[in-house]
């Protein structure tokens, strides 16, 4: 089950997508759609097929974002939380190798396309929360157990 919370960030960056699918991108195509209905046979209407297909996948993303922004609480920074790994955390990890590992722990809907974040729910966030500076973190893997030192925390204020 994923956690149902989310950053300040985060949450803005769902709503403008949500925004621009439902107020820009879905009427385009729409009338895509009509026009492309409006000439005739749809069986091999390229136009209508792509753009009737596209109109699917939004309303289906639009879906999902209204329900999720419906579900998720908001977690913002709250000066408590220094000194130690919360929600919102960036943490810099360092390993006995000497490698180095920065990410940010958000809501498991942040994490697309970003390569520094991590899921609040995936075992190296679970690894790091409550943890302090020059803590140890031991993380569980495949190929047995890891260890990690924290290097830094930090919180976008």
């Amino acid at each position: 089950m994923k956690t149902k919370l989310i950053t300040k960030e985060g949450y803005t960056k769902l709503k403008q997508e949500l925004d621009e699918l439902w107020k820009i991108e879905r009427p385009e195509i729409t009338r895509k759609v009509t026009w492309a209905a409006s000439l005739g046979d749809r069986s091999e209407n390229a136009d209508y097929k792509e753009n009737k297909r596209r109109l699917r996948e939004i309303d289906r993303r639009v879906r999902f974002l209204r329900k999720t922004l419906e579900q998720v609480r908001i977690v913002e920074y709250d000066q408590q939380q220094d000194g130690r790994v919360f929600f919102g955390a960036w943490v810099e990890l360092e390993n006995e190798q000497g490698q180095i590992l920065k990410f940010r722990i958000v809501g498991p809907e942040e994490i697309y396309g970003r390569k520094d974040y991590t899921s609040i729910d995936s075992p190296m966030a679970r690894a790091c929360l409550k943890k302090a500076v020059d803590d140890e973190v031991v993380v569980k893997t495949p190929m047995g157990e890891v260890i990690w030192i924290i290097n830094a925390i930090e919180y976008q204020k």
